[in-house]
């Protein structure tokens, strides 16, 4: 249980203080207030044991407000990972059931978001890939340090080096809690500011299949807030949109922060209306209520048409992605199961491979590129991929396993220039490459 701090005054040589505002302020007497057992811990952890980890600390909130070392780590003996550490009982980890003693409300909405179940990947085809087709090692290091994995407890309550280091935003803790704030918030800093900026969100939400960080980067919001930078006042205590900056929206502003008429929430996808992970798209519960809130935020910098417009643009990309590409594949895909063309077994047949990338990389790129503005994340990385292998690869790989099975999908309008185009629309692409190009 959390144990209110014995008020000390400490002086330690290598701090500076810290002032109310947050930041240091130079000339002040080196003192920061804390329990006789933090202190405890500082006397070694200051100077031997990891000292850039206490500086970090000396210059948080926690710090200037009583909650040190011992805090945060002190366990009970019936704790499954508890430990005797220079005559004191601690843990290793630190985890949002520890946090939610103080920080109870933002707690509540991160256990109620979709990155809390992060850690759900382990039973997911994602997880396959990963601990059998890849390798464990590979999945530990790799998709486990975004997603989480289960942390081990070995004898005497140390940690499994095969589950920890990890600080998943959806890891599954020894408490039963799930997550890490310092996914976010960093270990020791436990920073708002750290939390506030895109490359925080850029660790997990990058690469082939989840751009979300290279989309930002190429989209208007992005390149404003790497322009501006320096106004977005990230430090501050407050951080509300148009009341202590208005430089640029980051991920933070749209999915978690606090506006003029909407609260700040740790629930990331409170604010989502789509859910653009799986293979065909899907309206979120209560979606409705979600995107109104979503579009208060766009409503501070943009006009309701512009708003109500950008909408209707990204809803024709998501339903053209399900309807011309991702339902026929799926459709494709349980016609070759049904007939008996898929063993059991996932991604032993190279059809399987194709489909996932089909959905998992490319369809998500494009879908993913149209909800936050990045053109070419929707173009090239996206909706041309997505044609691509399925004109090229997916319908040829099922007619060789199946002669006829894409039939349906060939007959839908969507995909009857197959067919052959006409010979005036033929004419008439060829003309304007020549009047552009010349011969």
């Amino acid at each position: 249980m959390f144990q209110r701090a014995v008020v000390t005054v400490l002086a330690l040589g290598a701090w500076t203080f810290v002032s109310a505002a947050g930041a240091p302020k130079p000339g002040a007497a080196p003192k920061v207030v804390q329990s006789e057992e933090t202190r405890a811990c500082l006397k070694c952890h200051e100077k031997l044991a990891t000292p850039v980890a206490t500086q970090q600390w000396a210059l948080s909130r926690h710090a200037q407000n009583g909650v040190g070392c011992y805090e945060c780590h002190q366990a009970d003996k019936t704790d499954q990972d508890a430990f005797d550490h220079n005559g004191y009982t601690i843990s290793m980890l630190v985890t949002p059931k520890d946090c939610g003693q103080c920080h109870e409300q933002e707690t509540r909405e991160f256990e109620a978001s979709h990155h809390a179940k992060a850690g759900e990947i382990l039973g997911s085809l994602d997880n396959v890939l990963g601990e059998v087709a890849e390798g464990v090692p590979a999945a530990n290091s790799g998709c486990k340090q975004c997603h989480g994995g289960t942390v081990k407890v070995l004898e005497g309550g140390r940690l499994d080096a095969a589950t920890w280091p990890n600080t998943g935003i959806g890891r599954i803790n020894p408490d039963g809690s799930k997550g890490s704030c310092a996914a976010c918030h960093g270990r020791h800093t436990f920073s708002a500011s750290i939390a506030r900026q895109p490359e925080n969100c850029g660790k997990c939400h990058l690469g082939p299949d989840h751009p979300q960080a290279e989309i930002y980067a190429e989209s208007k919001h992005g390149i404003t807030f790497r322009a501006k930078i320096g106004e977005m006042n990230l430090d501050a205590r407050s951080w509300v949109l148009g009341k202590d900056y208005n430089a640029a929206p980051t991920c933070a502003t749209c999915h978690m922060s606090a506006t003029k008429d909407l609260p700040l929430t740790h629930d990331v996808g409170a604010r989502i209306s789509w859910t653009l992970r799986p293979e065909v798209s899907i309206k979120l519960e209560n979606a409705d209520a979600r995107r109104a809130d979503m579009q208060k935020v766009c409503a501070n910098c943009h006009a309701r048409e512009w708003v109500g417009n950008f909408y209707k643009q990204y809803d024709a990309a998501v339903g053209l992605y399900n309807d011309k590409f991702a339902a026929p594949a799926r459709a494709v895909m349980k016609k070759l199961r049904d007939a008996g063309k898929l063993t059991p077994t996932p991604f032993d047949e190279k059809i399987e491979w194709t489909y996932y990338e089909l959905w998992h990389h490319e369809g998500r790129r494009a879908r993913m590129g149209a909800a936050m503005m990045g053109p070419d994340y929707t173009q090239w990385h996206g909706f041309y991929e997505v044609a691509k292998t399925f004109y090229t690869e997916f319908l040829p790989e099922a007619e060789a396993l199946l002669p006829g099975v894409t039939a349906g999908a060939k007959a839908m309008d969507d995909h009857k220039w197959l067919q052959g185009l006409s010979k005036e629309e033929r004419e008439k692409i060829q003309q304007y490459y020549q009047k552009r190009y010349g011969e």
